[in-house]
């Protein structure tokens, strides 16, 4: 008897995969086939290729440039081959249901899916909908929706809201393994400062300028962005990082909070941990201000601090991280009132239901 598959997708940024890792080792456990379509390039060939179990196939794909390119009129035929090169792989992997988690790779997969007449479930994470999954919406089956609010921007009669995805590796991160890989002290606060899969120069700068002062009062693990290690900083109670993936668990556990951008997945993350929240969303003119969104949401329920990219200098950054540490309490006591909800077991039940 044939397997029975399926066909991930997303990429483009890591916020685009992560919630596909959350939910494949559930499909790896009941014995699916698994394939994920992505890029060439992409950091979902890197998250993903390594993983057993797991067949990587990669397809040409557009992007969306906010800014002038002779490349931009290349993409549209770019599009049109990764939905033929869909369309082929489909043919021959013959999957039962299709998940994807958006980016410009995600396109031609949903697109291929529809012309196979094979269910697709796209799942938005952001506040409102990005380019790539508003393409998408018209060839899927379902659209699903982290934040409650997001139901307003999605089609009527396929949304659903089913809140966020959490890796459930995050909370089997052991504190004292964090503490041990950076060696840090345990009876001194830990800052984890995230600048995105590629890094924010400017924070980096920021924190690198400051580290006398940052390390009077607190540890600090920094995942920099790769190749924006500085390999010239050795101080004690200061460990770098370009990317991290294994190791996140025990970081997190060791962890007391967190300074990064404003992703939906990472945030929500973060929120399931009590982990409370420095933010500094992507500015409007490095994104389409979804980060901006997200991350007043979370202001205004209160688990998060935010300072707009703008508005990010040394005594800001300083002052706002200051007072995250002075009201942990009161934002820990908000943050346990939040329940990690059974979205992750809702996805899982309806891939393997939807016909």
């Amino acid at each position: 008897m044939r397997k029975k598959t399926i066909v991930f997708t997303g990429g483009g940024t890591a916020g685009h995969v992560v919630v596909n890792l959350a939910l494949i080792p559930e499909f790896i456990k009941e014995n699916w086939e698994i394939h994920y379509i992505g890029s060439h390039k992409g950091i979902e060939r890197e998250l993903i290729e390594p993983l057993e179990n797991v067949t990587y196939h990669s397809i040409s794909t557009g992007k969306l440039r906010r800014y002038f390119d002779k490349e931009n009129f290349k993409d549209p035929f770019r599009v049109l081959k990764g939905t033929w090169q869909s369309l082929r792989l489909l043919s021959k992997i013959k999957p039962r249901v299709i998940f994807s988690k958006g980016g410009f790779v995600a396109v031609p997969v949903v697109t291929a899916a529809k012309l196979k007449g094979i269910p697709a479930i796209v799942h938005e994470s952001d506040y409102t909908p990005g380019l790539a999954n508003k393409l998408a919406f018209p060839f899927a089956r379902k659209v699903l929706a982290t934040f409650p609010e997001t139901m307003n921007y999605l089609p009527e009669k396929k949304a659903e809201w089913i809140g966020a995805i959490i890796r459930d590796e995050l909370f089997q991160g052991s504190k004292q393994a964090g503490l041990n890989r950076c060696d840090f002290v345990s009876d001194k606060p830990t800052i984890l400062i995230m600048g995105g899969s590629s890094g924010s120069q400017k924070l980096n700068e920021i924190i690198r300028g400051n580290l006398n002062r940052l390390l009077e009062k607190y540890q600090i693990i920094h995942i920099c962005g790769k190749g924006k290690v500085d390999p010239s900083i050795h101080k004690y109670g200061y460990k770098q990082f370009e990317y991290v993936q294994d190791e996140l668990k025990d970081l997190l556990a060791a962890t007391d909070f967190v300074v990064s951008r404003a992703g939906s997945n990472s945030i929500y993350e973060f929120l399931a941990l009590h982990k409370p929240m420095l933010l500094i969303p992507l500015s409007r003119q490095a994104s389409r201000g979804d980060q901006i969104l997200n991350a007043n949401s979370f202001e205004k329920q209160g688990f998060a601090h935010v300072i707009e990219e703008e508005e990010l200098n040394e005594e800001r950054f300083l002052n706002e991280l200051n007072k995250l540490w002075n009201e942990r309490d009161q934002i820990l006591d908000r943050m346990k009132s939040y329940k990690s909800e059974t979205a992750k077991d809702d996805v899982v039940q309806m891939l393997k239901e939807i016909k």
